[in-house]
Order: structure tokens, then sequence, then C-alpha cells
């Protein structure tokens, strides 16, 4: 069995330091960079850039609402055409970075409450595709497993990648537990390999209450901005390892 670890990273802010970025890029496959929307600038994507080219760390885009303030975790209402506007913006400006360090962008992953809302609202999520596609059809829709954007990924056309979280809780409709709630997250690293070994290897989201939700299952996401971070992609890495997982850059699974 093949997997890919994937982390939000980059994301440099008055809420947020990306001072474990470096020891996270040596045990990830994927990082998906903030464009500096809701985090991040021009340095660190160029950073970000450069310490996942010299790990053979995929790279892409991590598109967010204008909203550095609340870091991109408060829903904002846009029309259709401001929605693909704003994703093609910061595909712009990740992709110019990654031209001049020479490296590849392979996929868009949405960030917080636009990935929230995407994950809910079929045509929020086939705007976004319909700005990846229009961009660069070759991208990957990094997309919540079994999500609207799974539906509205494929309905497209677009190369997918199914995601899981390793550090969160989900409800029995298969949705993330709001982070206003008690166990939310998951910051044990035991815990999170233990999730995520369970859901590997049933090929499903597992629910808080036990319930399974058959689904495809291609990378596994953890937040960089956990206070245990370090210790969970850690424990992943050697975990999953171990266990037999056959771990790959995004672009280098085999379904792509």
């Amino acid at each position: 069995m093949e997997a890919n670890i994937n982390c939000d990273l980059g994301e440099k802010s008055h809420l947020c330091s990306n001072e474990h970025d470096p020891k996270l890029l040596k045990l990830i496959n994927t990082a998906n960079v903030a464009c500096g929307y809701h985090a991040g600038d021009d340095q660190t994507m160029r950073d970000t850039i450069r310490i996942a080219k010299a790990n053979g760390v995929s790279v892409g885009v991590h598109p967010s609402f204008k909203d550095r303030k609340n870091f991109g975790r408060i829903r904002i209402k846009l029309g259709s055409s401001d929605l693909k506007k704003l994703i093609i913006e910061q595909l712009e400006i990740f992709d110019k970075i990654c031209d001049e360090e020479n490296y590849l962008m392979t996929h868009v992953k949405p960030h917080g409450a636009l990935n929230n809302m995407a994950c809910e609202d079929y045509e929020i999520a086939k705007d976004i595709g319909i700005a990846i596609k229009e961009y660069n059809k070759d991208l990957i829709y990094m997309v919540g497993a079994s999500s609207q954007m799974e539906k509205a990924g494929l309905d497209l056309g677009l190369k997918i990648a199914c995601e899981v979280f390793a550090d969160r809780n989900y409800e029995d409709n298969g949705m993330l537990f709001s982070r206003k709630k008690d166990k939310a997250l998951i910051i044990d690293p035991e815990e999170a390999l233990k999730h995520t070994m369970i859901m590997l290897e049933t090929s499903s989201i597992n629910c808080f209450s036990g319930k399974k939700i058959p689904t495809q299952i291609d990378t596994i996401c953890f937040h960089g901005d956990g206070v245990t971070a370090v210790q969970i992609a850690q424990k992943l890495s050697d975990g999953l390892k171990k266990n037999g997982i056959d771990l790959k850059a995004l672009n280098l699974l085999s379904k792509f």
C-alpha cells in the first residue's frame, strides 16, 4: 500500500509560527504552502520551496480567504467569479515563485474555512475546481475524502487526491469536528497514528463515535501549527513505514 503525508506550512503570522517547518519538511512528503492571503509572504513561500526541494517534498498552493486577521478560519461568502479570482490569484503568486526556484507546483488544497465550506457545498467545490482546471488541468485537487469536493473534482475530470486527517476527529457525517468542540483535535502522537492506521486498513473515515464511512484515501494530513506537530510527524512517518506503507510525494503516487 502507498500513501502520502501532507502538512500546511509557510503559515508565519501573528497567530502562527513557522519555526518547526524545516524539521517537518524532513518528515513529510507534501507541503501545502500559504500564499500570503491568510498567512505567509513571498519569503516564507520561497524558503519553504527551497527546503522542500532539498528533501524531495512536493509543494502546492494552500489558498485561503484574504483574511490574515482571522487566519482564514472565518467563513466569507463570495460569488462564483470572485471565488475563482481568489484561487487563481494565489495560484499565480505561488507558481511564479516555484518557477523562479525551478521547482514544480503539483497541487491545490484550500485552507481553513474555505476548505470546510467546499467539503460541504458542491458549488463552492466546483468553482474552486474550475479555477484549477482553467489555470492548469494537470494540477492535483486535494479534496476531503467522501466530500462534495471529491464529487466536484471527479465531475470536472480533475486529478484528485482524497485526504483524511490524522490529528482531527470526525462527526458521523464525515465532516471534521468544529474546532470549538472538545475532542476536535488529536494531540497525542500515538493516538494520531492509531487513528490513521484504522482509516488506511479499513479504507474508511474513522468517526469519533466508531462509525466507519468507506472512502478512497490517498493522503494523510496533520497541522503544522499543532503543539505536538513535530512529534506527530515523526510518529506517522515511522509508524506508517513500519506497517508497510510506501510513502511518496503526492505527484509520485501511482494513481497520478
